[in-house]
């Protein structure tokens, strides 16, 4: 399923917005990205000075996911766990049959809000080739333009800035392609962060039951998508910096300026003449979930194998999907809650509050946790405090030269013994089907 296969089905079911109005790209639609958040696919039909089409919100809801995966949502964690134990090589095709444009100025790139140092790629999968290996990786980074030749790249320390730091110690650049717009369970897997040498479009072709189609692109044999709408060919200059940020990041705060690597742009190569470019709002929901559903997989697994009373894990949407955890477990034992709290922060240490509930407690349900804090939880017993200890560069509370920050879990499960009755939630009486069958129809009663 690529990008416009989803978006048409998405739209048979009255899941998608379009925007026939012109749009522009500067403001404009971060605004109604905004204001639409979490709600349907919103496409922009007409996009104000470009011929391309702009689509955002595909990845806004856990349902889209499965939907994309074509899962339930109870399988959703490890159908994501599955593949990454068992990524599987994609059939290779030829090449790439797409328009060349002239440099970045033929695409339509957001500028989201007004702090913001210009126009951001945040949809951009960079794609790139170990100098020494044969190996490729996939991982998402925001790209900030410069000018229609240069953008400058984010790349924190995982296996891209791994990559590139071995192209640097050699004097050369790392060639590198940006795909946007690829097919949903490739931008799915490329959230993922595998262990160094899992390729994640392998993983991707898991997820996609081997239907992944991947093309080689001149002139560097970098292997991309083959459904991608755009598809950007440059190389990380290994000798050149530029000031990147602010950023609005996942708390929905702006990130700090940084000196940054410099991408130069050689080639645009575009899937149509009217290609669909696709946008994540800095800081909205698809964002979020992106980066918090796969640690929310990874997570359980580490949890399971150590406790296996554990039964779910969600990142929260208060916490950005990042930095709050609500772990439910079947208790076996008093301390259970505590332990696996401690455990939760060990195995995430971007963690900086976890809520440890019981599994009559559904977790994604604020009220419900909330509930089993305000019935459950005596704060000079069940809380655990952890100042100094590292915590998550997104949080702009902790101290940002050391990351600091207070660390907290919160055990709200009931005892196992004594008055246990008095921590039951009653159950409301069972309703009688004729009136169930009226409700369900919301005809009158």
């Amino acid at each position: 399923m690529n990008v416009r296969d989803f978006v048409k089905l998405m739209k048979n079911r009255g899941e998608v917005l379009t925007i026939s109005k012109n749009v522009s790209p500067r403001y404009e639609m971060a605004a109604v990205l905004n204001k639409l958040d979490g709600g349907p696919v919103v496409l922009f039909e007409n996009v104000d000075g470009y011929s391309d089409a702009v689509v955002g919100g595909i990845f806004s809801s856990r349902r889209r996911f499965c939907e994309i995966l074509q899962v339930n949502e109870e399988d959703l964690h490890s159908t994501l766990l599955k593949a990454l134990r068992s990524p599987s090589k994609p059939e290779e095709e030829g090449a790439l049959d797409y328009k060349l444009e002239e440099d970045l100025g033929a695409l339509p790139i957001l500028t989201h809000y007004e702090g913001d140092p210009g126009p951001y790629i945040t949809a951009g999968i960079v794609i790139a080739k170990s100098p020494s290996e044969d190996l490729h990786n996939a991982s998402f980074h925001r790209l900030l333009v410069l000018d229609h030749r240069h953008l400058a790249i984010r790349i924190v320390p995982r296996h891209l800035h791994k990559m590139f730091s071995e192209a640097k110690r050699r004097g050369e650049d790392l060639p590198i392609a940006i795909c946007v717009g690829a097919p949903p369970p490739v931008s799915i897997a490329a959230s993922m962060s595998p262990p160094y040498g899992v390729d994640e479009l392998q993983v991707a072709n898991t997820l996609m039951k081997g239907a992944l189609k991947i093309a080689a692109v001149e002139p560097y044999g970098i292997v991309v998508p083959v459904d991608t709408e755009i598809v950007i060919i440059g190389k990380i200059l290994h000798d050149r910096e530029a000031e990147e940020g602010p950023f609005v990041d996942l708390t929905g705060t702006y990130d700090i300026r940084r000196k940054q690597p410099v991408v130069k742009v050689e080639r645009v190569l575009k899937r149509e003449e009217k290609a669909l470019y696709q946008a994540i709002l800095p800081g909205g929901r698809e964002h979020r979930l992106l980066m918090g559903i796969p640690r929310e997989a990874t997570m359980l697994e580490a949890l399971t194998k150590l406790y296996p009373q554990v039964k779910k894990v969600r990142l929260t949407d208060g916490g950005s999907n990042w930095l709050h955890a609500v772990v439910s477990i079947t208790k076996v034992s008093e301390g259970d809650g505590k332990n696996i709290g401690l455990a939760a922060l060990a195995v995430n240490p971007s963690l900086k509050h976890v809520v440890v509930v019981d599994d009559d407690i559904d977790p994604e349900d604020p009220q419900q946790v909330e509930w089993a804090i305000a019935t459950r939880f005596q704060g000079d017993r069940d809380l655990l405090t952890m100042p100094g200890l590292r915590g998550s560069s997104l949080d702009p509370s902790a101290d940002q030269q050391s990351l600091s920050t207070c660390k907290i879990v919160v055990d709200a499960t009931k005892p196992l013994e004594g008055e246990v009755k008095i921590y039951e939630k009653v159950k409301p009486p069972a309703l009688p089907a004729a009136l169930e069958e009226l409700l369900r129809e919301k005809r009158c009663i």
